[in-house]
């Protein structure tokens, strides 16, 4: 299942959408009698890659995701004890997100900036919550090290303490990882760190485990603003990566629910 979704999501993308569009109306315009069908491919295939290249399209559809979950700034305070004062949060899942393993750098540049940044998130937290331990998710499609393992040798130079991290190196999506979960957490509450973009889906996918998680999203990549300015209208390679990752988010979610792997 794993390899199959990996082959197919390419051309679920906006990106591979619109190219095939354009492709395909340069096809008909130029070997063909279908000019006015060509004509429209080449319409809509320009004017889906240009809108999905503003910030003015893309960052409102990144945030209705990113904002779902307010940031897990204290959790210590009552608001996040989902109503269940004095049982204290033992875990900090943190979910991985990619790595580049090269023996001519630091450890730190090993993972990937969003690995990095929920990685550093969860630390955070751990530092803040007595007597709780990292539980850091994630395998490898090419060999050792696994992700998990990779994300432990950075957190040790961090300073955080060995007895202190669990791997859990065997994964290699979200929804492996939920299924994993129940074997180190039980039916403890915990915090699940991961990217905003990213935290929806998560939680819907552990939920569906019967799992208690508490969301801690990190990595946002929009803030929020009053007005559009003269930059959003212009295209933008980041803004296109954005409404990718918003039809990916979007579309891994409504896999997940047909199969009835989410709880909502």
């Amino acid at each position: 299942m794993f390899l199959l979704k990996k082959i197919l999501t390419p051309f679920i993308l906006p990106l591979t959408i619109c190219v095939g569009l354009l492709i395909l109306g340069h096809v008909l315009l130029w070997f063909s009698r279908r000019q006015k069908t060509a004509r429209a491919l080449l319409l809509a295939g320009t004017a889906l890659l240009a809108a999905l290249s503003f910030h003015a399209v893309s960052d409102p559809m990144v945030a209705a995701l990113e904002q779902r979950y307010p940031p897990l700034l204290d959790p210590l305070k009552p608001a996040y004890s989902d109503g269940r004062e004095g049982e204290p949060v033992r875990w900090v899942f943190v979910l991985s997100g990619g790595q580049h393993n090269d023996p001519r750098l630091p450890p730190t540049s090993h993972l990937s900036d969003t690995s990095l940044v929920r990685l550093a998130e969860g630390i955070r937290l751990q530092r803040l919550l007595p007597g709780s331990r990292l539980i850091l998710s994630g395998g490898s499609t090419s060999g050792p090290p696994s992700e998990a393992e990779t994300m432990a040798d950075v957190a040790r130079h961090l300073g955080v303490n060995p007895s202190l991290i669990v791997l859990e190196p065997e994964t290699l999506d979200t929804e492996s990882q939920a299924r994993a979960a129940p074997r180190f957490v039980g039916k403890d509450r915990f915090i699940l760190v991961t990217s905003a973009v990213h935290m929806p889906r998560s939680i819907a996918l552990f939920r569906g485990q019967g799992l208690r998680p508490i969301p801690a999203p990190t990595d946002h990549s929009v803030v929020p603003r009053a007005s559009l300015g003269p930059r959003d209208f212009f295209p933008s390679t980041a803004a296109l990566g954005g409404s990718e990752t918003v039809v990916y988010e979007r579309v891994g979610y409504l896999w997940a629910w047909l199969r009835g792997l989410t709880a909502e």
